[in-house]
């Protein structure tokens, strides 16, 4: 019976919310403090491998007892403590300009272009492979997701 119990309400947290996209692995985090270290395992005593910087985009593969496994841009699967992970989501250029315009459409003029490995906050997900998105100078437009990682 109590086992039972434990299987509905693990159930039942997991199809809530942002439960539901991790169960579908497709939940995106981003780093919220000015650094946050990456390690080998979910162990502050484990190897450390690298420090990231704020903002920078992860996707959480995992969750166990204040860690999260995560994914970066280029694959790497890392460790890295819940605390340093926010809920705004950030996307990183992955092409080496991406063109940001005023609507989600190719012919729509460009409202500025990022460099690959910026950062761009993620607004909305708009319709046809396009996402909404502002640049920390505060301009915002739509570029195609294919220009981008974390989404």
């Amino acid at each position: 019976m109590i086992a039972r119990l434990v299987l509905v309400l693990f159930a039942a947290a997991t199809l809530s919310g942002a439960g539901a996209a991790r169960a579908a692995g497709f939940e995106f985090r981003s780093v919220a403090d000015s650094a946050a270290v990456l390690y080998d395992a979910p162990s502050a005593k484990a190897k450390k491998l690298y420090v990231v910087s704020h903002g920078y985009p992860f996707e959480v593969v995992v969750v166990v007892e204040g860690w999260s496994k995560v994914r970066d841009a280029n694959g790497e699967l890392t460790w890295i403590e819940n605390k340093y992970l926010a809920d705004r989501r950030t996307l990183l250029v992955k092409v080496p300009l991406a063109q940001v315009r005023d609507s989600a459409d190719d012919n729509a003029p460009v409202v500025f272009q990022a460099q690959q490995n910026v950062l761009l906050e993620l607004l909305e997900l708009a319709s046809g492979g396009w996402l909404r998105v502002r640049h920390r100078d505060g301009q915002t437009g739509f570029v195609k997701i294919t220009q981008v990682w974390g989404a």
